[in-house]
């Protein structure tokens, strides 16, 4: 069987993923990589046979996205993308998130499966926030559309439903206690964040931010490019995170047995569905890092304890339930 997995390459939780599940889809056939989206700092330790910029997210410095950006990064050449890839070439597509080769699929009627944290959410069983948004949903559907699916979530909500991939630099770390908390809020200001955090003299914060190239360091608070080794040494040797309601970063650090925070972005519905999940786990959620929310994140450094989740490794199961459900 000659295999596409196609991946979203926004932001650095697909990619990492993606390194514990190549192997698994090199079980089942001949495998080719398509990667589309340029905002991760991750890089797969695999060749990528086609690359792409897709259709990319960018950051804003308020808690949310940047529209006009996303607007104006994105290529109009898309849609000739999507007529001219080479989706035919294979014999089943298996796709995270990722639109082009998911509408090249649908156009050229060739098998596609799933495989993602977005696939979970087109279950009716798994969590909503209180206030729906159907423009979320619509985008969830939309966006790379798939009929069949395997995804991944916090927990077994449906039958095509797994727990987390928690990659092997994670799974096998032995977590420590430095004192730091590690913090990763993309779509905030560093210098905003860092001047929040000194209303917490005793507290060493890590902060990672996308918005610089160079560390700094602000009294007890230092401010770092995000770099995949730095950012996982941080988290595993931390006394708690502070970071977006993402899927596959507060994963890995309820597996590390850290105390969490999430904070959703504004405007990214499948970050406020996450942040439902999480806050009927017991994790704290923030709606938004300011100054009048600081009495909150002050309960949350001294009340708050981690869960002590552990996620069973089913990475092998379910890529064997998403080749079996786009093989027939």
């Amino acid at each position: 069987m000659k295999i596409l997995y196609a991946i979203q390459g926004t932001g650095n939780g697909h990619l990492s993923r993606a390194i514990d599940v190549v192997p698994e889809l090199r079980k089942h056939g001949e495998l080719d990589l398509f990667v589309s989206g340029a905002q991760a700092e991750i890089e797969l330790p695999y060749p990528i046979k086609y690359k792409s910029k897709g259709l990319s997210f960018y950051f804003g410095k308020n808690g949310g996205i940047n529209f006009y950006k996303t607007f104006k990064k994105n290529s109009s050449s898309v849609i000739q993308e999507i007529d001219q890839f080479p989706v035919e070439d294979y014999d089943l597509i298996v796709n995270d998130f990722e639109p082009i080769s998911s509408w090249a699929a649908k156009k050229k009627k060739v098998p596609i499966v799933g495989l993602s944290h977005q696939s979970a959410l087109l279950s009716k069983k798994a969590p909503r926030p209180k206030n729906k948004d159907p423009f979320g949903e619509w985008i969830l559907k939309k966006y790379a559309p798939v009929k069949k699916y395997v995804g991944f979530h916090f927990e077994e909500y449906d039958k095509n439903i797994y727990t987390p991939v928690i990659r092997k630099a994670i799974r096998d770390a032995k977590a420590s206690d430095q004192g730091h908390y590690t913090v990763y809020l993309p779509a905030y200001d560093d210098k905003k964040l860092a001047q929040l955090f000194l209303k917490f003299p005793k507290i060493k914060w890590h902060v990672f931010s996308k918005h610089v190239k160079n560390a700094y360091h602000v009294d007890k608070v230092s401010v770092y490019p995000v770099s995949g080794a730095a950012f996982v040494e941080s988290i595993i040797s931390s006394h708690g995170v502070l970071t977006g309601a993402g899927f596959e970063t507060p994963a890995e650090v309820l597996q590390l047995n850290k105390k969490l925070m999430v904070v959703p972005m504004k405007n990214q519905y499948e970050q406020h569905c996450n942040a439902a999940a999480l806050k009927k786990m017991g994790v704290p959620v923030l709606k938004k890092v300011k100054k009048k929310n600081l009495s909150k994140i002050e309960k949350w450094l001294d009340e708050s304890k981690p869960l002590d989740i552990s996620f069973p490794d089913t990475t092998a199961k379910a890529v064997q339930r998403a080749i079996k459900l786009g093989s027939s």
